[in-house]
């Protein structure tokens, strides 16, 4: 049979390694949220800008602005930028995390009992966010180091082990539990996709779950939140009183919500109404059909990029695509979670919507990323064949 107007893509020989275009639905949605999530930010901080003396009134939305649309050419540069670039260097990475972790406890600027920043000229971000991602590339890598061996304890366990504890121990140190939590259960998910047996996900996750309880009941800050979880309204003056706020901002939206830019708990009630409480202004102004709809397109996010990772052209290129995405979902339910007090308050941000400007350029780079490994994979299968082991795509 002749091709004359069919690209023909063999995965055995050097054409394994062309670039294509970018995946068109994940693309779609991430712009899709980053606008949405901008609207927003102007919305819920308006008031607090108003109200301040040093800020216009759009001061917030100005700069999420720019680190918006900057943060689209940082995940446009890095989607040209190969996988297998990041594999390679995945352990000075690692490393340099490890680095600032530790610098962030000498150097760093100190809020709300924490020291988790690094302010340089007048930007300020946490090197949490770059242990995530550093975490994830240098995981794969040992994944693909140790492919076959994954079920055992000395492969499977140990290696994950001892880079989780090397960053949460450091995190702790800030303390940042929200970052730990997310270390952990990205950790977790990496294991699971390389192939560790379940057996020691029960053990693991038992002591997990044992250390993260002492180190919540054991600082003062944490054990404040727990108390303010398990009944926000005993002190809703004080340890409570952000909760009560977002969930009477939950409740005023209702069904259809009471409109854009309507909300009343935004004017100065609800604490970091334009950072990680975001999401109760989504549910006030836009009602419960709003806030579903956009967890509805996280979820099409999410489940696109786990889509990618399963037809990525090697293991690396999977196991990244995949990390990422379990890191997207555990942010956003995580965020969810606290906003409606499912779980206590460990101050996560809600990607694309929540204010700040690293941590937009950091996950817009993390979505640059998944764009790069879908280069590697044909834009519309229609027909393949075997041929002597190597099989030979048609792409039209």
């Amino acid at each position: 049979m002749e091709y004359s107007d069919r690209q023909i893509i063999n995965f055995s020989n050097a054409d394994r390694t062309a670039r294509g275009r970018v995946d068109s639905p994940f693309t779609i949605l991430t712009l899709l949220l980053l606008l949405i999530g901008v609207m927003m930010v102007l919305s819920a901080s308006f008031a607090r800008a108003y109200y301040d003396p040093d800020k216009e009134a759009t001061y917030y939305f100005i700069r999420q602005s720019f680190f918006a649309l900057s943060g689209c050419a940082i995940m446009y540069i890095v989607s040209r930028i190969p996988l297998d670039l990041y594999k390679r260097y995945s352990m000075p990475v690692f490393a340099l995390s490890l680095l600032l972790l530790v610098l962030v406890l000498v150097a760093g600027t100190a809020a709300n009992g924490a020291k988790r920043w690094f302010s340089i000229g007048g930007i300020t971000f946490q090197p949490s966010e770059i242990a995530k991602i550093a975490v994830i590339i240098f995981e794969a890598r040992i994944i693909c180091a140790y492919k076959g061996k994954m079920h055992s304890f000395r492969y499977g366990v140990i290696p994950f082990v001892l880079v989780a504890v090397s960053v949460v121990g450091l995190l702790v140190l800030e303390p940042h539990l929200s970052a730990s939590i997310i270390i952990l259960g990205v950790t977790a998910a990496m294991m699971y996709m390389g192939g560790t047996s379940m057996k020691w996900f029960l053990i693991l996750g038992a002591a997990a779950a044992l250390a993260l309880g002492l180190m919540a009941f054991g600082m003062d800050y944490s054990s404040d939140r727990i108390s303010a979880w398990m009944d926000p309204f005993a002190d809703s003056s004080d340890t409570g009183y952000q909760i009560v706020q977002s969930l009477y901002s939950i409740g005023s939206g209702g069904l259809s919500g009471l409109g854009l830019g309507q909300s009343r708990q935004k004017n100065l009630y609800l604490p970091e109404e334009h950072n990680d409480f975001i999401f109760a202004v989504v549910c006030e102004e836009l009602g419960f059909i709003g806030a579903a709809a956009i967890l509805c397109l996280f979820a099409m996010l999410i489940i696109r990029g786990f889509w990618l990772a399963l037809h990525c052209k090697d293991r690396y290129h999977c196991l990244v695509c995949g990390g990422i995405s379990s890191l997207l979902a555990f942010q956003v339910i995580l965020n969810v979670a606290v906003v409606t007090n499912l779980i206590p308050c460990t101050g996560i941000s809600l990607p694309f919507f929540s204010y700040g400007g690293t941590a937009l350029w950091l996950q817009l780079g993390e979505m640059g990323i998944i764009l790069s490994a879908s280069r590697t994979i044909p834009e519309k299968v229609v027909r393949y064949r075997n041929t002597n082991s190597n099989f030979q795509y048609v792409r039209e």
